[in-house]
């Protein structure tokens, strides 16, 4: 009976193991984390595209009379954003690390340059470029850029991390004239998503920790300042806080989000059947596009772009783990911060957890800029990912694989530390007066015959103390020593040559 117990105890246990094991099994391939994140790349960009169309057709009617006006420039968005995908599978890695300030130093002049009569102004700020009838913002490359950059100079400055002035500068006030510069446009959500990079890098980098609770403070210090400062900020709190307060103004797409996500139930109304983006919802297909996707696809599916999402986080953290190259270690670990970051702060308004802050969910909402720059560090990703030693060592053993043959992507060449530099060695002070010190002193001498032949000769004088000094001593005679001869006394002359007696 006990032995029935026991077997009926385990058999769960065996099929639980039974279950994990080929999962097990494929994440310690050589390639699991570049073929993971392909496949969480590509239910993304689909499920992103099937969800603006379903939620922008009615608007995209209203405007265009077609309901394919907004999706057809997503899909032009997404075809971009595969290109410079493909790039940043292809570009080596150097070379990336090598022009990062070149990258930076063009975003910061972007960022400026926005701020011009040469940027356009939607929506209340001044963030985006629109050349040939398409727009986008600089401040979402300026991110990966900083991103980097940062890792650059922090891997460069390992060593001295335990001073503050090597730690700080010129990373932070690089991040501050990037906080300056957006802010002025003013877009606070993107200000919020540089932060929590400049975060990243600093905490990836091994900064102390008093560091981050001194930046919270200041974050939040400057937050609730600049939230008095503009009234419509202010109101954003307010409405956070007190949603029924003014349910028809400020709060009204809080609580069509809450009732869209209630609508929608387990299972959801249908792909296409919401009604949230019938006008009752504004920036359904944007900022808000979670909630229809709570509506339609109900708790299955926003469980779902949950479980995606947490996908995108294991396997980030797995690709900078895995590495053995700081820097590739440091920007994969970063960027991946970065993009759920910005998807818990999304997901996190339309739920009502925090203030809205008009950040897109990435890969999800609609928009130029947000799509083609998740698609590029979902690019660089893959790229660190076949950058991992057991990855090159497969690669090169047994050839690009049918992916590599597919895309054509050459084999990454392995990362080799660079060599340590030896310490000069200290040159020794010379005496005041002296023609010559040191060593080369010592060669010059060492180099004259008559100072090698007096180096050579024996000394009488040591000698004649260490035959005395014996004498003296009363002790047995060791074996294998030579016995001094007797009878010298302590006032003979010293012994000319070796064996002579006094």
């Amino acid at each position: 009976m006990p032995t029935a117990t026991k077997t009926a105890r385990s058999g769960p246990k065996r099929t639980g193991l039974t279950v994990l094991s080929p999962l097990t099994a494929w994440l310690t391939r050589p390639l699991a984390s570049f073929h993971l994140l392909l496949a969480v790349f590509g239910l993304l960009t689909v499920f992103g595209l099937v969800m603006v169309l379903s939620a922008s057709s009615v608007d995209s009617f209203n405007k265009d009379g077609s309901s394919y006006s907004v999706f057809s420039k997503q899909v032009m968005y997404c075809i971009a954003g595969l290109v410079l995908f493909y790039a940043a599978l292809r570009v080596p890695v150097k070379l990336m690390r090598r022009h990062s300030l070149i990258l930076l130093t063009i975003c910061l002049g972007l960022l400026a340059l926005v701020l011009t009569p040469l940027g356009t102004k939607l929506n209340g700020a001044r963030s985006w470029f629109v050349v040939a009838g398409v727009s986008f913002q600089p401040v979402e490359f300026a991110k990966v850029a900083f991103a980097l950059w940062g890792a650059h100079v922090l891997v460069t400055k390992r060593g001295l991390m335990n001073q503050y002035r090597h730690l700080l500068v010129p990373v932070v006030p690089a991040a501050l004239l990037m906080f300056t510069l957006v802010m002025l446009q003013p877009d606070l959500g993107s200000t919020i998503t540089l932060f929590a990079v400049l975060l990243a890098l600093l905490w990836f980098a091994g900064a102390p920790l008093r560091l981050f609770v001194v930046m919270l403070l200041g974050a939040a210090t400057a937050g609730v300042a600049l939230s008095m400062v503009a009234d419509y900020r202010m109101a954003r709190i307010t409405s956070f806080l007190d949603p029924m307060g003014d349910p028809s103004g400020q709060g009204y797409q809080a609580l069509q989000a809450l009732y869209a996500l209630a609508d929608g139930g387990l299972f959801g109304r249908g792909l296409g059947q919401g009604w949230s983006k019938w006008q009752y919802l504004p920036n359904v297909h944007n900022d808000f596009i979670f909630a229809v996707i709570g509506e339609e696809l109900g708790f299955v599916g926003c469980a779902m772009v949950l479980v995606l999402f947490g996908t995108v986080a294991y396997v980030g953290m797995r690709i900078a783990f895995r590495n053995t190259d700081p820097w590739i270690r440091l920007v994969a670990a970063t960027l991946t911060t970065f993009l759920v970051c910005q998807a818990v702060i999304n997901i996190g308004y339309v739920v009502g957890l925090l203030p809205t802050t008009g950040l897109p969910l990435p890969l999800i909402s609609s928009g130029g800029s947000s799509v083609v720059t998740s698609m590029l560090v979902f690019g660089l990703l893959a790229n660190f990912a076949r950058n991992e030693p057991e990855a090159i060592a497969a690669l090169r053993s047994l050839g690009p694989g049918r992916v590599g043959k597919l895309l054509r992507l050459p084999t990454p060449a392995p990362y080799r530390p660079p060599a340590k530099r030896r310490p000069a060695r200290p040159t020794p002070r010379s005496r005041p007066g002296a023609k010559g010190s040191g060593t080369a002193a010592t060669r010059r001498e060492a180099g004259t015959p008559a100072r090698a032949a007096r180096a050579a000769a024996p000394d009488p004088g040591r000698r004649h103390e260490e035959d005395t000094v014996e004498r003296r001593s009363d002790g047995p005679h060791r074996p294998g020593r030579a016995r001094r001869p007797q009878g010298c006394c302590r006032g003979a002359a010293p012994p000319v040559g070796r064996g002579r007696r006094c």
